[in-house]
């Protein structure tokens, strides 16, 4: 069982990033301001010209659990879908799951050659 699948009794912080299939309009911002389970601290609005996502920071006994909430709060929020869950370097670092398997090493750092 990964870690991401094992229950807790202690909730802890999951890290990931819930990407949107599209950037939010100008009325979906102003849903948005008004929609309380995006304002606890949790998700994280985090937009750039034509790309929108929340980045997560979510409690809860498995990683699973945190995504289901996390995707939860969508069901208030009209018209914005999300498109894909991503757990980036970082992300996998702070759920404590970065490992040589999962994220691949940094290349070897090469002594400067000198030319005498």
């Amino acid at each position: 069982m990964s870690s991401s699948e094992t229950t807790s009794d202690v909730p802890r912080d999951w890290h990931f990033n819930l990407v949107l299939d599209a950037p939010l309009t100008e009325e979906q911002s102003e849903t948005l301001d008004h929609l309380d389970r995006f304002h606890d601290g949790a998700l994280g609005l985090a937009e750039r010209p034509g790309h929108s996502r929340f980045i997560c920071i979510v409690r809860a006994g498995t990683l699973t659990a945190a995504i289901a909430d996390a995707l939860e709060r969508f069901e208030d929020f009209p018209g914005v879908l999300v498109r894909s869950v991503e757990l980036g370097p970082i992300a996998l670092d702070e759920n404590g799951m970065a490992t040589p398997a999962v994220v691949p090493a940094p290349p070897p750092v090469e002594a400067a050659h000198h030319v005498s």
